[in-house]
């Protein structure tokens, strides 16, 4: 293999599942710095099974320092972005020679593995004695988790509540059938074009946007989550934001007008379903193109999205898949997504054992 001719210095913003992948190929090659502000990366696709399932998580949140050993884990909040450095909200600067910006979608989450774990225990014991749980919105995790809970704790009275007029709305109608199909076969009431005002809730009454009373002992809110990119809105990279928050990016994966800088997974403006699996292309990506920077190359490899899947699981055995133009559901969606999860699968990416 052509040896690299430095170690350059690669800071690596956010830990979720791009900014992992990035890190565990780039370790050996460069000097990382992987600033996160939780010590560790969870499988997010994963996380409805644990709510019902807390010793799932053993597997799914796992430490940056158990697939990246040879980076340096900074546990903080980056607050800004100069021409060669990135700021932390603990006061500290770190340079770069390349940065990758993978801060995904703002999320509040503990920032120790084990309070992690002990939020998932909190969650379980909350629905267990539960006679009703009411879901707020009706896209992927919604769904997931209804179906979690009902596969789980079939006596468990659960009411989904989504404003818009279909279950995932981002994929195709017939999916989204399907998917109600399940949910409503499986009795979970499900209630279409309407929101609830949580804060209003009282003696476990909550009052949705059509004036319907649903009685819930407690609730989980599943909607969307706001890009991850406030931190930049007066950093260096301001004018790269488009109108929806996402940082505008070559086909490389390079910030437009920045030669040095990427960005990868959700963060970015690609225009392609915002998947977990195309998050990990990303950053292999980018991964390949800073060692070729680093090389002293100066032809990257473009980014080709392939074909857009969805799959919705609906407990171990089920699920609703969207490839293409193509939807199916039932016991072979299941199979490819349902009982593990992926996890093994990840697991092996970050060069980790599957148990």
């Amino acid at each position: 293999m052509e040896p690299l001719v430095s170690k350059k210095c690669v800071v690596i913003v956010g830990g979720g599942v791009a900014g992992s992948v990035a890190a565990k190929i780039l370790q050996d090659v460069a000097d990382v710095h992987l600033i996160d502000p939780k010590e560790y990366f969870e499988i997010t696709w994963a996380s409805l099974r644990c709510t019902v399932e807390p010793s799932f998580a053993e597997r799914t949140v796992i430490k940056h320092s158990e697939y990246a050993p040879n980076a340096n884990i900074v546990c903080s909040a980056a607050v800004g972005v100069t021409e060669n450095e990135v700021t932390t909200q603990e006061g500290r600067a770190i340079a770069y020679d390349y940065l990758v910006i993978a801060t995904g979608h703002n999320d509040t989450t503990p920032a120790t593995k084990q309070e992690k774990l002990s939020n998932y225990q909190a969650d379980q014991d909350k629905i267990k004695a539960a006679n009703g749980v009411l879901i707020v919105g009706g896209g992927p995790t919604g769904v997931e988790l209804a179906a979690e809970i009902v596969c789980a704790f079939p006596g468990k009275k659960v009411t989904l509540v989504h404003r818009g007029s279909r279950l995932l709305e981002f994929i195709g109608e017939k999916a989204s059938k399907k998917a109600l199909n399940w949910l409503t076969a499986k009795n979970v009431e499900v209630i279409l074009g309407q929101s609830v005002d949580l804060d209003s809730s009282s003696n476990g009454v909550y009052k949705t946007s059509g004036g319907e009373s649903i009685i819930a002992d407690c609730h989980f809110l599943c909607t969307g989550k706001p890009i991850g990119s406030s931190w930049l809105r007066e950093s260096l990279l301001k004018d790269c934001l488009d109108d929806k928050g996402r940082l505008m990016v070559n086909p490389d994966l390079r910030v437009k007008g920045h030669a040095n800088i990427f960005a990868i997974g959700d963060i970015n403006d690609v225009k392609e379903l915002k998947q977990g699996y195309l998050a990990q292309i990303h950053a292999d990506l980018v991964s390949k193109n800073i060692k070729l920077l680093i090389k002293g190359k100066d032809k990257l490899t473009p980014y080709k999205s392939g074909t857009q899947m969805a799959i919705v699981s609906q407990g171990k055995k089920e699920g609703v898949a969207q490839i293409a133009c193509v939807t199916m559901s039932g016991r072979i969606p299941g199979m490819m997504k349902s009982g593990d999860l992926f996890v093994t699968k990840t697991r092996k990416t970050l060069g980790l054992k599957s148990a």
